[in-house]
């Protein structure tokens, strides 16, 4: 890894009795995209607001940009871009006066940089348009663009495209890419599984816990060790119940039209034999590839 640019040692946050950030310990390397996978609750966003120094460690560290997040707080704000899951614009200003009025609280006067992020984030052409006249995509790219006028090195996006199409969502992280391309280092929070394959290390989290952190190549080699198999039988209840009771099933699952199934050491053929015993009508049955979801719910058990 690359010089890191964010540091956590056994980072701890509870409220009261409860533990919401629960001793994490990982690093973020120059330049990396970095998604943190977890569902609503599970403390990506505690994390966060810890590394901005928003929120005081109950114990542990971190550092970010070479600043102790807890003794120099303002100093890691004043470097990073931060866009959270509900951003402040202001719906009765235009696109270039709520990017002017948040540039100028990190000092930024510069009008050609005001212009330079309206391009870089897709809104050239919409400078006079109201906010309040936006659709949710552009919504997210306007506070993209406020997270990141005053060109910062490190930008922490907290569930970004929530809420978001899947065309917008895919746009965005074109937007991604091309500022890692730069040398921005980005870490992500997400609950979309799917977002969390494009990046290029992915933490899982869960009650409070990291669960781990690897390429999604690797989580999924590591944690997902057995067969994943997809059947396509009928009626699909029937078969889910019959096999959840075969030895060497680890997991059934509903996906879309069949079934998927992820088991140690059980051929295709046992799947086959069991089912149409049962009177289950197989249309075909397929090897799978392993994905982040997998390795979730693998993890979270």
């Amino acid at each position: 890894m690359t010089e890191p640019v964010i540091t956590v040692q056994n980072l701890t946050r509870r409220f009261g009795d409860f533990v919401a950030v629960d001793h994490i310990n990982f690093e973020v390397g120059k330049g990396e995209i970095v998604g943190y996978l977890g569902p609503n609750g599970s403390g990506k966003t505690t994390t966060i607001r810890m590394l901005l120094g928003l929120l005081q460690p109950s114990d542990g560290k971190a550092t970010v940009l070479g600043y102790d997040v807890h003794k120099q707080s303002e100093e890691v704000r004043a470097r990073v871009g931060y866009m959270s899951q509900k951003f402040a614009i202001y719906d009765d200003l235009t696109t270039y006066e709520n990017l002017t009025f948040y540039g100028g609280v990190y000092g930024i006067t510069d009008k050609a940089r005001i212009k330079q992020t309206l391009e870089l984030v897709g809104l050239s052409g919409h400078e006079h348009t109201l906010t309040r006249d936006l659709s949710t995509g552009w919504r997210q790219r306007l506070s993209l663009g406020i997270a990141m006028v005053h060109e910062p090195k490190l930008l922490f996006l907290d569930e970004p495209t929530s809420g978001v199409d899947p065309t917008a969502r895919r746009a965005f992280w074109d937007l991604i890419y091309q500022l890692a391309e730069e040398g921005v280092t980005i870490l992500v929070t997400t609950h979309y599984m799917d977002e969390a394959e494009y990046c290029e290390r992915v933490g899982v989290m869960r009650d409070g816990k990291l669960l781990a952190m690897d390429t999604p190549t690797n989580l999924k080699r590591s944690i997902i060790t057995g067969d994943v198999w997809e059947v396509f039988a009928h009626p699909l209840e029937q078969g889910l119940e019959v096999l959840q009771e075969l030895a060497g099933v680890e997991r059934v699952g509903l996906a879309g039209d069949h079934l998927r199934v992820i088991s140690s050491n059980v051929k295709k053929e046992a799947l086959q034999s069991l089912l149409s015993k049962k009177k289950i009508k197989v249309e075909r049955i397929e090897r799978g590839e392993a994905t982040l979801e997998d390795v979730f719910l693998a993890l979270a058990r």
